[in-house]
């Protein structure tokens, strides 16, 4: 699927951090892109239509071919290109590292302006970044809440919990009301790193430590681990079925229907209970930490980065300028139910009601911690985390025997 506007570079450079005299020539971008859509909301080519139309009403000099395709489709697609020597000038993915790494790609500094580089979230900013420079240029966001069902909470006589002592009670009083699954907990194959993730931020730990070095076994993820197994698991007060057989999907199912009382999820949940016939009575909240204090929030982001080709780096920092308006930012976040991933576009989100169902996400942006995508092994551990995080939390569990098995696919 491909998108083509004719654009233009004007004489001043304003997105390239790097040489301010641009050159009155044209050129030819290519861009590749995932695709946000769903079989309800229409896919991200209308997106990127428009930024190209109104890019080629102030350019008319450059050409810019937009590809969309299916999230499963563009990496893929991008090694294709990169294999044949025909790099696009700019990928839109979930990744970074791999092409960083082998220094194909353009910093942050080389083809932003000063204000645009400025204008990042700082906790997007930096995860996108490996040895101290950033390459990742955060393009959307999300984060994961505890979502409630309000109906069954009143019914208990339940407020929303802050700690692990809270939710254990929650749930308990819960089960006592008769509800099916206090809580699901998806540790299956599906997406176990971010629920794992969830988890082990909540209880002051991670996957990394505070120089951002894998510290996958340490105490703190054991203890987290443990507290699970012997209390929400080991006590019934999780389904529909085993949290290492458990996906995603089948854990919000259980959320719609109004079997299980908390899910956590991402904010698109938000558009899945909008368009769901079952229409949840929902609130939403951080996951509870360990004692009741604020901890990092778990976040993911999608990456835009630039390939390195100097006869067109002037031309990409001029787009990705444009790319990176308030207008933009915020339309993306809005249409998809997703974080904006600049500072003003945050702050009018936040200032405008019409956008009160991200404000809870909203909040949290400053205070994300994604998943270590600057590790090119990333997904190497991410398949480990799949397959074995939920034995730690089987009846005959070893969580630090686990977790040390997970670790060693990070070495």
């Amino acid at each position: 699927m491909a998108a083509t506007a004719a654009l233009g570079l004007a004489a001043g450079l304003s997105g390239c951090g790097g040489d301010a005299d641009a050159e009155s020539t044209t050129a030819s971008l290519t861009v590749v892109a995932t695709n946000y859509g769903d079989s309800v909301r229409k896919n991200s080519e209308g997106y990127w239509d428009r930024v190209t139309l109104a890019f080629g009403e102030e350019h008319p000099g450059i050409d810019v071919n937009v590809e969309v395709h299916a999230p499963d489709e563009v990496d893929k697609r991008v090694a294709e290109l990169v294999e044949r020597g025909e790099a696009p000038d700019i990928v839109q993915t979930d990744s970074y590292s791999e092409y960083a790494a082998r220094d194909l790609l353009y910093s942050a500094d080389e083809v932003l302006s000063v204000p645009v580089q400025a204008s990042f979230v700082q906790s997007l900013a930096n995860a996108g970044e490996m040895d101290r420079a950033q390459y990742g240029l955060p393009f959307t966001a999300s984060t994961r809440l505890l979502y409630y069902n309000k109906d069954l909470f009143e019914r208990a006589g339940l407020e929303p919990p802050r700690s692990w002592d809270e939710l254990l009670a929650a749930a308990r009083a819960l089960k006592a009301q008769d509800v099916k699954y206090p809580i699901a907990v998806p540790l299956g194959p599906e997406e176990a790193e971010a629920e794992t993730l969830m988890w082990l931020l909540a209880g002051d730990g991670g996957y990394t430590d505070s120089t951002n070095r894998y510290d996958i076994a340490s105490a703190t993820n054991v203890a987290t681990l443990t507290w699970l197994r012997d209390n929400l698991i080991g006590e019934g007060l999780t389904g529909p079925v085993a949290p290492g057989e458990l996906n995603r999907g089948e854990a919000v199912a259980a959320f719609l229907t109004g079997d299980a009382a908390m899910v956590n999820g991402p904010l698109s949940l938000i558009r899945q209970i909008e368009d769901s016939s079952d229409s949840v009575p929902y609130g939403a909240v951080p996951l509870p930490s360990r004692d009741g204090e604020e901890t990092p929030t778990m976040g993911t982001a999608d990456w835009v980065v630039a390939f390195r080709d100097d006869d067109h780096r002037a031309a990409i920092g001029q787009f990705l300028d444009f790319l990176y308006a308030d207008k933009y930012v915020i339309e993306q976040a809005a249409q998809y139910e997703l974080l904006p991933v600049t500072t003003s576009a945050t702050d009018a989100m936040r200032a405008d009601k019409a956008h009160k169902s991200l404000w809870n996400g909203l909040d949290t942006l400053q205070n994300l911690r994604l998943y270590p995508v600057a590790e090119t092994n990333w997904s190497e551990v991410t398949a480990s985390i799949r397959e074995r995080i939920g034995e730690a939390v089987t009846p005959e569990g070893d969580p630090q025997k686990v977790l040390e098995s997970i670790a060693k696919a990070a070495k």
